[in-house]
């Protein structure tokens, strides 16, 4: 399915709370916190000729997140990220006075958050940088995952020291479990979705990842004129929207793609404003697995949105196989949900109308990112199989 923005607001303003949060100022902040980090490294941008080739376009590029700080997921960005500023707040109530995050690491500091815990709901990603930023500071965690995560992801959160707790039902009845027990335990609830009054910590989550952003700022050859945005709650595509709007490239058209079984910010675009959808058969694309929007990315992602599109499970896979048939030494390994993007870029393209829609043509610049790599490896083998170990689709990174 594909529709173009339905709102008023698109194409007006961003409001000044994005501004200031996603802005030049804040992006180069943040980066800063992050390359703190002793395994912080830039993750590479691929390439892919052949593929723009087929496609008919100028270029397509990708950003690959498998490799973010052994955490195989852009969320290794943004959980941590949170997680480092409410240690950072909650030190400087006890002092008094202003704390640098390097000073998080000292000792004497350390010891005074080893009685904050965090928690928060998740597929997978998002839990394990939760549970690893707080494992590198001395936090307690606990992490709420609903029925569906393979015990794959469960046991790769646990690694990091986090209590693990399995929730029935799906992603939205975990979420809402985990915000009623850490509310009533006295915990921060480190969520990357929003609700009415609570907006704060999903918002400084969204931040975090805009290191990839500033990366992004060096590495691209040219502005992408087109950014293709694979979205669960919509936090990751509104913060990516907005960074690379306020930094980059003002004029860039953004596509967000969803699994067409877990379409919440589709049909909030169709209905006008935010709503949940009905749950459905579980998607393979597990980490988008969401059914209700985050209400402050749906309020960005309004103004910025150029379509919404979904995929199918067989896209999904697809894509997977695509990116993976580069070879050995250069391809890229993409999850379920890692490889929504690129799965929406071929079928616009593939698609006379929203190729039409989207001025997709011989001049077009695309933007993609590989969310995640093989955080679930079986799971992956199971649905990429043998792949060639040599193709035409060369990917070069830089």
């Amino acid at each position: 399915m594909f529709e173009l923005n339905r709102s008023e607001r698109q194409g007006k303003a961003l409001p000044e709370s994005d501004v200031r949060a996603f802005g030049h100022q804040a992006v180069t902040e943040v980066a800063r916190v992050m390359q703190l980090h002793p395994s912080y490294r830039a993750t590479p941008l691929h390439s892919l000729n052949a593929l723009a080739k087929r496609l008919s376009i100028a270029s397509v590029e990708v950003k690959d997140e498998s490799s973010r700080f052994g955490l195989g997921s852009f969320k290794a960005l943004g959980g941590a990220y949170a997680v480092v500023r409410i240690a950072q707040q909650h030190v400087e109530r006890e002092l008094g006075r202003p704390v640098t995050p390097q000073e998080l690491l000292d000792p004497n500091i350390r010891s005074r958050l080893r009685e904050l815990t965090v928690g928060c709901a998740t597929d997978g990603n998002h839990g394990k940088s939760v549970a690893a930023g707080a494992n590198l500071l001395g936090l307690r965690s606990r992490i709420y995952v609903h029925e569906g995560v393979s015990q794959e992801r469960v046991d790769a959160i646990a690694r990091y020291g986090a209590d693990m707790v399995v929730v029935k039902g799906n992603y939205d009845d975990a979420v809402d479990h985990a915000a009623r027990e850490c509310e009533a335990n006295g915990w921060t609830i480190v969520s990357d979705t929003s609700w009415e009054g609570y907006q704060e910590i999903p918002r400084i989550v969204m931040q975090g990842y805009t290191t990839i952003v500033h990366e992004l700022a060096s590495q691209l050859g040219g502005a992408p004129t087109h950014v293709f945005l694979q979205a669960g709650v919509g936090g990751f595509a509104a913060a990516m929207a907005a960074a690379i709007s306020l930094n980059i490239n003002s004029k860039a058209k953004f596509i967000l793609v969803e699994p067409d079984r877990a379409a919440c910010l589709f049909f909030s675009n169709r209905a006008g404003e935010c709503i949940s959808v009905p749950a459905q058969e579980a998607t393979i694309m597990s980490m988008l697995e969401c059914y209700r929007p985050s209400e402050i990315a749906w309020t960005t992602l309004t103004h910025l949105t150029s379509a919404f599109m979904t995929v199918n499970e067989d896209d999904a896979v697809e894509a997977m196989r695509t990116l993976a048939r580069h070879g050995a030494s250069a391809g890229l390994v993409s999850g379920e949900s890692g490889a929504a993007g690129a799965a929406g870029l071929v079928n616009a393209c593939n698609d006379p109308a929203a190729r039409k829609a989207l001025g997709l043509d011989a001049t077009s610049r695309v933007l993609l990112f590989s969310t995640e790599g093989a955080t679930a490896p079986l799971i992956y083998k199971s649905l990429v199989g043998d792949v060639a170990q040599r193709s035409d689709l060369v990917a070069d990174p830089h």
